[in-house]
């Protein structure tokens, strides 16, 4: 198996770019548009579904280096902490054994990135406040989606979907403009695990007609 960190940042970036668009672009064109937006506060309508699927991104694709490693870092770590939130909102009431066994991975693998985010922040100066908490505002709610939902595992794996598809348009933000190794690998791990994902969550929801 190719060692990522061994992988230099022009040939790591063309890979990873075109595993995403591989990846990611069979997982939406297998049924985005199919999802039931009616569980999902504010989402009934197109406008609200495309605000969680397409995150602003405006304000750190204006960073580069050191910078947007650090607003990189602010960002994904709420980010992730939300995907914790919504597994364990499921968690409880799950019936289905697919579903309990990706909310545990979610909870295991992104508290642990979450962890080495934070490490790596103390080392820039800390978290960027105002970039973070642009990240929360736009996370919010989507764990109370799932507990208030009628289908909680149709909630947890639709609401995932864009959750992951935000996450890898910053990780391969940030293997074009960041600049420190960690950064650049944990984006490729990122791409590489929540892009797998997202082919298991459609190949899940296209077996219930979703």
């Amino acid at each position: 198996m190719t060692n990522l960190r061994q992988i230099s940042k022009p040939a790591g970036v063309l890979l990873v770019l075109t595993t995403t668009v591989l990846l990611t672009g069979a997982a939406l064109a297998q049924g985005m548009a199919g999802m039931d937006h009616s569980n999902m506060p504010g989402m009934g309508s197109s406008t609200s579904s495309m605000k969680m699927e397409k995150m602003d991104l405006s304000a750190l694709a204006k960073l580069q280096g050191k910078a947007f490693d650090r607003a990189f870092l602010s960002m994904m770590a709420p980010h992730h902490q939300m995907a914790v939130d919504m597994a364990k909102a499921v968690l409880p009431v799950s019936k289905d054994a697919t579903v309990k066994a990706w909310a545990n991975a979610v909870i295991k693998d992104q508290t642990q990135e979450i962890t080495q985010m934070n490490t790596i922040l103390k080392g820039m100066g800390g978290v960027n406040n105002a970039m973070a908490n642009t990240m929360k505002s736009s996370m919010s709610g989507m764990g109370d989606m799932i507990k208030k939902s009628k289908t909680p595992d149709v909630a947890f794996v639709q609401g995932m979907l864009p959750h992951h598809a935000s996450a890898i348009d910053m990780a391969n933000l940030a293997l074009q403009q960041g600049q420190d190794a960690r950064v650049l690998s944990l984006s490729k791990a990122i791409i590489t695990a929540q892009a797998t994902e997202m082919l298991d969550y459609r190949t899940w929801l296209k077996k219930r007609g979703l």
